[in-house]
């Protein structure tokens, strides 16, 4: 019992050093989403960042 337990462990902290190597930091995800170049704000989905955006007509404006 004791030797599955620190088998997994092992086989754990294996695949945490692959996932570190691979996405390490200062680099980008898989999925190439990044910062905003001119707000610096994390995009998220392939659409533009807000900031890019031309404000629209919301509900109390005329």
């Amino acid at each position: 019992m004791v030797k599955i337990v620190l088998l997994f462990l092992v086989v754990l902290a294996v695949l945490g050093m692959f996932g570190r190597l691979r996405l390490g930091p200062g680099k980008q995800t898989r999925r190439g989403v990044g910062k905003c170049p001119s707000c610096g704000r994390y995009r998220i989905g392939p659409g533009p960042c807000p900031c890019q955006k031309t404000p629209s007509k919301g509900i109390g404006h005329d």
